[in-house]
């Protein structure tokens, strides 16, 4: 089981949802998902947050995404929303740093 994030026209997730693992049926899900949904769709992983796994494993796209979170291509990663104008982003941990 793996979890896929939606985006909209800004990268901003819409919709989380759980589908297929990636490989499985040597299918691109994310692609998949994609196409049907006519959106771009990236999976997403439950267990990271804080660019950490929570279980040991390697940490998948920074933060698991939730509803609201900006997909960031360039660093390839859930940004959650930030939550004032004086925070700044911690690119290691793919958090916000309150001044």
């Amino acid at each position: 089981m793996a979890h896929y994030a939606f985006l909209d026209g800004n990268n901003i997730v819409t919709e989380v949802i759980v589908g297929r693992d990636e490989g499985e049926l040597d299918i691109d899900w994310e692609k998949y998902y994609g196409d049907f949904r006519g959106q771009v769709c990236k999976r997403t992983s439950y267990n990271t947050i804080a660019n950490s796994h929570r279980t040991g494993g390697v940490p998948y796209r920074g933060n698991y995404a939730g509803i609201g979170f900006y997909y960031d291509s360039n660093l390839d990663a859930f940004i959650p929303p930030k939550p004032s104008e004086e925070a700044t982003l911690d690119t290691n941990t793919f958090t916000w740093i309150l001044s």
